[in-house]
């Protein structure tokens, strides 16, 4: 993979479990989108809590590039202009970094109570994960805009 998008669809795929696997229904559709689930499928409380590990690794991981990013600053010469849009850029790098870091964050926890049963029926889970569309915003893709051109 050569792109960050193409890197970042990769590792959200991996973190969710796509692999075919669908909790509330056999159509993909959440049981909170049907009227009602059928009754014949139970949740799990090992892939609630799996998906919440590997949304906290990748946490872990954001945390490590973060790290990296301020170590490979040090010692930036102030001077000139190059070096002042580097900073720039590394400080938009930050802001976004930290912002998918927090959402991470914020979705292992969702993620663990739902198995833990932290949640008294589907529309609870529901709620609490759209929830997180308003603390968190996605930002807008990258290329393909003409900007006024």
């Amino acid at each position: 993979m050569s792109t960050f998008d193409a890197e970042w669809a990769q590792l959200k795929r991996e973190a969710s479990g796509e692999a075919g696997m669908s909790l509330a229904s056999a159509d993909n559709k959440p049981g909170w989108e049907q009227g009602g689930g059928s009754g014949g499928v139970k949740s799990s409380k090992n892939a609630w809590s799996a998906a919440g590990r590997s949304v906290g690794k990748l946490r872990g991981d954001i945390k490590t590039a973060l790290t990296k990013l301020e170590e490979e600053q040090t010692g930036l010469g102030a001077g000139s202009e190059s070096a002042a849009a580097q900073r720039e850029l590394c400080a938009s790098w930050k802001r976004y970094l930290n912002g998918v870091s927090g959402k991470c964050g914020t979705l292992q926890d969702r993620l663990e109570k739902a198995g833990d049963h932290h949640y008294r029926n589907d529309e609870a889970i529901k709620s609490a994960f759209d929830g997180i569309d308003g603390l968190y915003k996605d930002t807008k893709p990258v290329g393909g805009e003409s900007r006024g051109r």
